[in-house]
């Protein structure tokens, strides 16, 4: 298994439920996650397997030596089988914060995902507070997903910012509405 060299930890664990840094075997199953749920994520065309396989070979894998990496992603697992992946994306290391990236399994959405969305943040909070001492995290969204924003709040994430018809979606401009947690000083 691949570590990321910027962290001292690299498997966080929740019951049944882990973190581990992303693995090439999951590589395909995330493509058709993101594939299938294209319409909330900033992809713009439909993944190949050759493009896949080129980006995890090219992108992540120089990620894991990097003292200071843009991206830390991992893979979610459920008894040792992935269900999801995510992590810290767009990191700023001067100013200590990054964006939180998660999607699951499609196939888990209507029944699993408010109890997925808090058992992942519950293990990747730890990682960017505590191990790469980060001030501040935020999911960015597109306004399409109401019951995001509620899990969100759950989770003690607040509302921070709505940037009014920010992306354009099926022909119409949308807004994004940014949640964050920090820490406080």
């Amino acid at each position: 298994m691949e570590q990321y060299r910027c962290l001292e930890k690299q498997n966080f664990v929740n019951e049944n439920h882990s973190l581990v840094p992303l693995r090439w075997e999951d590589r395909i199953d995330i493509m058709h996650w993101r594939n299938s749920q294209m319409y909330h994520l900033r992809q713009s065309e439909i993944l190949t397997a050759e493009a896949q396989d080129q980006y995890f070979s090219s992108i992540i894998a120089k990620q894991f030596e990097e003292q200071k990496p843009n991206q830390i992603l991992f893979s979610f697992l459920h008894h040792n089988k992935c269900i999801g992946y995510g992590g810290l994306v767009h990191i700023n290391w001067i100013d200590k914060h990054a964006e939180i990236s998660f999607i699951m399994d499609t196939a888990l959405e209507p029944d699993f995902f408010e109890e997925n969305w808090l058992t992942y943040l519950s293990l990747i909070e730890p990682i960017a507070f505590e191990y790469l001492k980060f001030h501040k995290i935020f999911v960015y969204a597109f306004d399409l997903r109401p019951h995001l924003y509620r899990m969100l709040e759950k989770g003690g994430f607040t509302k921070e910012a709505t940037l009014k018809e920010h992306c354009l979606f099926n022909g119409q401009f949308i807004d994004v509405i940014i949640h964050q947690k920090r820490v406080e000083l």
